[in-house]
Order: structure tokens, then sequence, then C-alpha cells
């Protein structure tokens, strides 16, 4: 019997993914190269920084290391299974990934919150703004459902999505992989690849322009041309 979802499967996780990435690349360097400028989160943290704190930190440390595990997941599969083979480290990486996920969940209410109770704030936000952040919201907050409800993810990821991801790297897409996946899962790479594509729109684009030169150029020599001992004595 013929599966009756074949062909939007096919362009769920065998089109989508090339669209996505196609957006991704395409209006990141027109952006770059036409509103250079718009390369910044346009941090509105001067306006407030107390919820800003509690937000950023949390979101920021949680997403990072979260997504350098999948990244590393794809890329090592095999040594992930490995290391997964031994439960008591299986135990770990889930709990640890579990633990993180929350962070980042914790940290994006703060935000979220953040930009619809305070009136600055509010008065500084977009609708793009908003669409990123519950994209977010629905693809953090699905991830931790799945995490408890579908354990031990470590594993099916280096074993089904690893190959998946590949086989898209390879041109050659193999939906085998991912067709027989819980609903639920589904709806996670699907929301995978809606941010990706979406992303060159919004302000993570600031992500691509790190300032890691301030590492390593010279130091700054910062000048104080209001009268000093002027200000001081009437202060």
């Amino acid at each position: 019997m013929s599966n009756p979802f074949g062909h939007l499967e096919l362009l769920l996780f065998g089109i989508l993914p090339y669209t996505a990435m196609f957006v991704f690349f395409l209006v990141t360097i027109i952006r770059y190269r036409v509103q250079t400028f718009t390369y910044s989160s346009l941090s509105s943290q001067f306006l407030e920084n107390q919820v800003h704190f509690w937000g950023v930190v949390p979101f920021h440390y949680g997403i990072i290391i979260i997504l350098t595990g999948h990244v590393l997941a794809f890329l090592l599969p095999e040594q992930l299974l490995t290391w997964n083979s031994i439960p008591w480290r299986l135990y770990i990486l889930e709990m640890t990934g579990l633990v993180l996920a929350s962070l980042t969940l914790t940290g994006l209410i703060a935000l979220i919150l953040r930009r619809k109770t305070i009136h600055k704030i509010v008065e500084v936000t977009t609708t793009v703004d908003w669409i990123l952040l519950f994209l977010l919201l629905f693809q953090v907050g699905l991830g931790i459902y799945i995490a408890v409800l579908h354990r031990w993810g470590s594993s099916w990821f280096a074993a089904t999505m690893a190959p998946y991801l590949w086989s898209l790297v390879k041109l050659n897409p193999d939906i085998g992989y991912v067709v027989g996946m819980p609903l639920l899962v589904k709806l996670h790479i699907i929301g995978a690849w809606l941010i990706i594509g979406f992303f060159p729109f919004t302000r993570l684009v600031h992500i691509l322009v790190v300032p890691n030169p301030y590492l390593w150029r010279r130091t700054q020599v910062v000048r104080w041309y209001r009268n000093w001992r002027k200000y001081q004595a009437s202060a």
C-alpha cells in the first residue's frame, strides 16, 4: 500500500532542506552586501539590562552547547554510539542535554516576557522578532518534550538523523531515515529547517560576524576630553 503522505514527506524532508539552505546563503550574502549595518543584534540592553541579563545568559549558554552537541553527533555518530554503549555515560549525556535545554527555555521565556511587558522594549520589537521568538520557543519546547517522551535521543539521532543529514550533504536525500519517526520528531526536524530559512531575515545574523578581531587587535587608547578637574570640583 502506497504512503498517502509520500509527496508531502518528500517536500518536507527532501526539498525543504535545500530550499532553506539556498535562502540562508543567498539572503545572508545579499543582506551583508546591501545592508551591512543590519548585521547586528540591535541590542536593547541599554534600554533594560536586569531582565535582559537573566534571559540572554542562560539562553546563549544553553543553546550554544546544545547546537554544538548536535553538530558533534552529526560529524561523529559512531563515536557517540560507542560512548553511549556504557549506560551511565548515556544517562549523564541525556541528563546534561535536558538540563541545558531547560536552561535555554528558561532564558527564552524571560526574553519573551521582557519584550511583552517592558514598554521601551515593546517599542523596538518587530514582527520578525516575534516570529523568531515563537519559532525558537516551539523548537526548544518540542525538543524537551521529545527528550522526555522519546528517550535516548543522542543514540537515535546518531543512528538515524546523522545518516539522513549526510545524505542531504551528498545531494542524494534518503528520507527513509525520517519518515518512520514519531510525529513530534518530524515536527522538530521541520522546525529546524524553517528556522534556518528564516535566519537571514532576523537579528540572528549577528552570529556570523562575532567580533573575533577583538581578541588580537591593538589596545585602543581612550582620551577624556571633558575638563575633569572642573567636573570633580562641581561634584
